[in-house]
């Protein structure tokens, strides 16, 4: 457990750079629009991170050794892609289009020294989107709101589960549970991993949060069925339906009485 715990040096460098995450991803959200490339998110993504002095947590990521580096710094899930979409080869959004753009850094990025890691996402409209994709976006940010409520010392990760599944299922939304949160700050994934449902003892270990622990949070949702497929490029995971999903995501920081939201400046 104690690896889990961060020491107060160490949420001061995650904090910093959790902080320079979320202003590089207001950047690169403001220049949706009809017309734009997956590709030229993705450039403004890098040219913001190497001036802010951190790496692409994502770009060349390896889950294990026999799988193929990521491509990307950005991943952008489009429609009823759920996540981790590739930005190149470049893609042209459209109208009415939902875009989620998932971003992770390494801060401070030190030739041969480790920094510390930070991710998060936001899914969002393009031109005029459908009354029934706003309802999902509404949803699934507030299924986030309602699991960062719940965080404290003490609180289960079956509990913070709960506290996002009953917003999604208010909105009559598909709870996704094959893909989850995870903590996050030495590496891009660590342990524990976080479910967006209130399971049942035994499907994952019920760990209780301690302060210090760095968590990501991150719901997804579909219009349809949970259930998940891969797609054929090798990465992405699309909704099996064919409905539309969102993704909305935070690193936050564990503390006794509540949390601290890192990726928000």
């Amino acid at each position: 457990m104690k690896k889990l715990i961060k020491t107060e040096a160490e949420i001061k460098l995650i904090r910093e750079g959790g902080h320079i995450l979320d202003r590089i991803l207001k950047e690169v959200a403001a220049m949706a629009r009809v017309g734009i490339t997956t590709a030229q998110f993705e450039q403004k993504a890098l040219e913001l991170i190497e001036e802010a002095g951190g790496r692409p947590a994502f770009k060349g990521y390896k889950s294990d050794k026999k799988s193929k580096p990521f491509p990307s710094a950005l991943c952008i899930s489009i429609n009823d892609e759920i996540v981790h979409g590739p930005a190149v080869p470049a893609r042209i959004v459209k109208e009415g289009d939902i875009v989620t753009l998932d971003i992770g850094m390494e801060y401070p990025y030190v030739k041969g020294k480790k920094g510390y890691y930070t991710d998060m996402a936001v899914t969002i409209p393009v031109g005029n989107i459908s009354m029934a994709a706003r309802t999902l976006l509404v949803g699934t940010k507030e299924s986030l709101e309602a699991g960062i409520a719940v965080i404290k010392a003490g609180t289960k990760l079956s509990e913070l589960g709960a506290a996002i599944e009953a917003v999604l299922k208010k909105y009559k939304l598909g709870v996704v549970r094959d893909l989850v949160g995870h903590g996050v700050g030495y590496d891009v994934h660590e342990e524990p991993q976080v479910p967006n449902y209130g399971f049942k003892s035994g499907d994952f270990p019920d760990m209780e949060l301690q302060a210090g622990m760095v968590i990501a949070v991150e719901p997804m949702a579909t219009l349809g069925d949970w259930r998940i497929a891969p797609a054929k490029d090798g990465f992405t995971y699309v909704t099996a339906d064919g409905s539309l999903s969102a993704h909305f995501e935070h690193t936050l920081l564990v503390t006794k009485d509540g949390c601290e939201v890192l990726t928000q400046s």
